[in-house]
């Protein structure tokens, strides 16, 4: 069930066992599904052996929680399974500024993905188009006489377009389904009606089919949040100007990433710090999702180009917009296998595949705007390396109580930060004992 209130203050000066237990008690979860974050081995091996081939154990990445996301007036709590300091904090703190206008608001498409069919050694393009068109109806008819759970709730095929592109070996004639997928990802359903109806295809338009396959960049299921940024929410004083200042530099930045595809790499990859850890905590298929983000903005402008979009309102706030391909389910796959994945979707409580996509693109744009802000002003290695000084002082050597020292020393060092300085740091701590 959602949570009334996702600000958690002192949160993070808890233990990891206060934390969950305070996380457990707030999303009303059982004990079983909170055992599965304090489990290292949460996956048993029998599970991990039925889920992919070859298998020989299985691998733990930290889980950790971003507070203060406000998404269409409901409180999360986000689970983000991810190796990488600083990103939870950043997130975290992002959301906290934009509560005071109401946090992210939504607006998506239905859950269409698309099924694309490669039809070659076609005589004549215009007469096996006109002949797919004829048939169209009975094609989509075929389509949904699956079983299916994702017919029965409505979902299916709605269309069936074709398309003709230009190659070096020749022109194709690509069809495309748009099967509505429900809280379903959709792969396995849209194979499925692919590989069913390829063989009418091909007596329709006299040619040979080859691939038969889902198209992960799915623009046709796009997530778009918005979210408002007041002056004053964008520094530590709360002081109009000093936050004015800061927007114009966001701003800047943000430009700097609409025109060079070299900056829009680092940008987005920012963006994908938040969806990606998202989509791993929830059993989702983060791989597929990258290749959709990445591919739609490559597609939305003339070069590779930022997926987010920044400007100050007449107001002055700062004003921010994503509009990303979000191919999430909530039935099927390790969402339903894995035990963490199931209690980190219980925790937010989604009641969607849609509102859970909305949710991963929420986190993006505020890890977006963390990160465009830390550059904008202190730099981004001024904020990331306090929080990654404990990696730093692990990395080091350092155990036990040496670490937290180490650590200190290093977050309180005028200067630049390295991991030099803290084999440094730690040798001498130990000579001095």
């Amino acid at each position: 069930m959602p949570v009334e209130d996702s600000r958690l203050s002192g949160f993070f000066r808890l233990s990891v066992e206060e934390r969950r237990d305070i996380v457990r008690k707030l999303a009303s979860l059982d004990d079983n599904q909170a055992l599965a974050w304090a489990s290292t081995g949460e996956l048993s091996e029998d599970s991990a052996d039925r889920m992919i081939e070859n298998v020989i154990g299985t691998m733990s990445l930290p889980v950790g929680v971003a507070t203060n996301f406000i998404v269409d007036g409901k409180e999360y709590i986000i689970p983000f399974c991810i190796e990488e300091s600083s990103v939870v904090a950043a997130a975290s703190n992002i959301a906290k500024r934009c509560r005071s206008t109401g946090g992210f608001f939504s607006n998506s498409d239905e859950p269409i993905m698309i099924g694309q069919i490669q039809i070659l050694e076609i005589e004549n393009f215009d007469d096996a188009i006109e002949s797919i068109n004829r048939s169209k109806q009975e094609l989509v008819d075929k389509c949904n006489s699956l079983p299916s759970r994702m017919i029965a709730l409505g979902g299916g095929c709605k269309d069936i377009i074709t398309r003709v592109i230009e190659t070096k070996i020749g022109k194709m004639l690509i069809v495309h389904l748009h099967v509505d997928c429900r809280d379903a990802m959709g792969a396995n359903a849209v194979n499925t009606m692919s590989e069913l109806i390829a063989p009418d295809l091909e007596k329709l338009t006299k040619g040979r089919v080859a691939l038969k396959i889902l198209s992960n960049l799915a623009d046709l299921r796009l997530s778009r949040i918005t979210a408002k940024f007041p002056p004053e929410e964008m520094v530590k004083s709360g002081n109009r100007e000093d936050g004015l200042l800061v927007i114009d530099r966001i701003i800047e930045a943000f430009h700097f990433a609409v025109s060079d595809p070299y900056r829009a790499a680092t940008h987005n990859k920012g963006i994908m710090n938040a969806i990606s850890p998202v989509g791993i905590a929830c059993g989702q298929d983060w791989r597929a999702i990258e290749a959709g983000c990445h591919a739609y903005a490559a597609i939305k402008s003339e070069n590779y180009t930022s997926m987010s979009d920044w400007y100050k309102d007449e107001d002055g706030n700062l004003v921010g917009n994503i509009e990303l391909p979000m191919a999430v389910g909530t039935v099927g796959g390790a969402s339903k296998v894995h035990p963490a994945a199931r209690a980190n979707l219980a925790l937010l409580g989604v009641e969607s595949a849609t509102e859970l996509g909305n949710i991963m693109a929420a986190a993006g744009l505020a890890q977006n705007l963390g990160a465009m802000r830390a550059l904008a002003t202190e730099g981004i290695q001024q904020g990331h390396m306090k929080l990654h000084a404990r990696n730093m002082a692990v990395s080091a050597g350092a155990e036990g109580e040496e670490i937290e020292i180490v650590a200190t020393k290093l977050r309180n060092f005028d200067g630049p930060r390295t991991q030099s300085l803290a084999e440094k740091i730690l040798a001498d701590l130990r000579n001095q004992s």
